[in-house]
């Protein structure tokens, strides 16, 4: 059908987006897509060969640090060179670069927290772990769900758009078991 109607977006009020809006900003964007699968992989291997949580909390940071950097530094370059948008200065193409990627660094944060909470022993360093991993399926399927939602499609495309983003993160627990 030609003119098929799609269903509106969702009001802002929506509580998935009122949870969303609250974990703005950059998270949502490619780079917090980007950095979820980042972080789950460094996870998964770190952990696969028996690390502390406090070794896999290492690893995380530093690498995600460097990776931010260099997306930052890539944004700005390209924004730099980008002959058919307005001649930005330097500043500029760096602060619209680092908000662009913010969502690399905050996607970031549940796994870290929950590995810090390993390091600290609140929880088993193995538990740490594994829950940090799983963490990372879980936010890639919020981040799939909010995508479609945002999209005004219906609960069956919201699941399957949280399903196959969700499965990136699948994909490294099962490399973890294999490693393992």
């Amino acid at each position: 059908m030609l003119g098929a109607m799609r269903p509106s977006p969702p009001s802002e009020s929506h509580p998935v987006l009122r949870t969303h809006r609250a974990l703005r900003p950059g998270f949502g964007t490619e780079a917090a897509v980007y950095g979820t699968i980042l972080v789950s992989g460094l996870i998964a291997v770190s952990s696969a060969h028996g690390e502390t949580s406090a070794v896999v909390l290492l690893t995380v940071g530093v690498t995600v640090l460097v990776f931010w950097a260099a997306h930052v530094y890539a944004g700005a370059v390209a924004r730099l060179g980008d002959e058919t948008g307005p001649r930005l200065a330097v500043g500029t193409a760096v602060a619209l670069s680092v908000r662009h990627s913010l969502g690399m660094l905050s996607s970031a944060g549940v796994p870290a927290l929950i590995l810090l909470a390993g390091t600290t022993r609140l929880i088993p360093d193995d538990l740490a772990n594994e829950i940090a991993l799983w963490s990372g399926t879980v936010i890639l399927a919020f981040l799939g769900y909010v995508a479609f939602l945002r999209r005004g499609s219906g609960m069956i495309r919201r699941i399957g758009g949280a399903l196959v983003t969700a499965s990136f993160g699948v994909v490294f627990v099962i490399l973890k078991a294999f490693v393992h």
